[in-house]
């Protein structure tokens, strides 16, 4: 994936992710890629894909487990 640079590039991260999650790449109640994954298949800064995580846990398509991870959050 080719990232726009001039813009915000947390956002284009974020699209690509859910564009993922619903082609069900990520199944329900699976392990989601950590930030540092993330970060490194982007080659972007972990700043940058923590952005992108939050955003989809913020829209209700994660959900994070304190010291284990964030997980793919199912149609409950």
């Amino acid at each position: 994936m080719d990232l726009d640079r001039s813009v915000p590039v947390w956002p284009q991260v974020a699209a690509e992710l859910r564009r993922r999650l619903d082609a069900g790449r990520y199944p329900v109640g699976e392990r989601f890629p950590g930030t540092v994954d993330i970060a490194a298949e982007f080659d972007v800064s972990q700043s940058t894909a923590q952005k992108a995580v939050a955003a989809l846990r913020a829209e209700g398509r994660l959900y994070t487990i304190l010291g284990q991870g964030s997980f793919v959050k199912g149609d409950e």
